[in-house]
């Protein structure tokens, strides 16, 4: 019985050796590799966050009595960004409040539309900017051309993060 008992202790010692061992020679290669510097990178400028005016808008249902009140906050890589945003914030205003009207309180009232409403608005933020946003439907087809001159489309990394709703009441 104390054999076995024995064994299995060195067996735990051994295994729980080699697990340590592993793991320590993971983080070594990860602080070499791609990984590290990114997530350094990622950390060393902290998001920046601009709250939009409250927005109230006629919703698409049948009767037109039902309407929408959006707090809207964006995450922003830095502060060069938010000054950008600033400078394009009627056209955003316009441009989002044109996508909110187009929804039902039925598909608001969802999680799905929600995040929807989230990415269309993300796509209207950072079209100014010059930055292209993928679409979620092809039915977005037609406010893609909106008669507006803007930039080319960047290659590079959209500095608007994510669009965060502060409210969202539907009535």
């Amino acid at each position: 019985m104390l054999i076995i008992i024995g064994a299995v202790v060195l067996l735990l010692v051994v295994v729980g050796g080699g697990a340590a061992f592993w793991l320590m020679k993971s983080k070594s290669h990860s602080a070499d590799g791609e990984e590290a510097p990114a997530k350094a990178e990622e950390h060393a400028a902290p998001s920046v966050f601009l709250p939009m005016d409250m927005l109230v808008v006629n919703l698409a249902d049948n009767g037109g009595e039902r309407f929408a009140q959006l707090g809207i906050t964006l995450e922003l890589a830095d502060a060069k960004t938010e000054t950008l945003v600033k400078q394009h914030m009627p056209t955003i205003r316009n441009g989002v409040l044109l996508i909110a009207s187009q929804r039902t309180a039925e598909e608001l009232l969802t999680r799905d539309g929600k995040e929807k409403l989230a990415k269309d608005i993300l796509r209207e933020v950072s079209r100014p900017l010059g930055f292209e946003v993928p679409k979620a439907k092809p039915k977005d087809s037609e406010a893609e051309d909106d008669g507006e001159d803007h930039p080319r489309p960047k290659k590079s990394a959209n500095p608007v993060r994510r669009v965060l709703f502060s409210s969202f009441i539907i009535q």
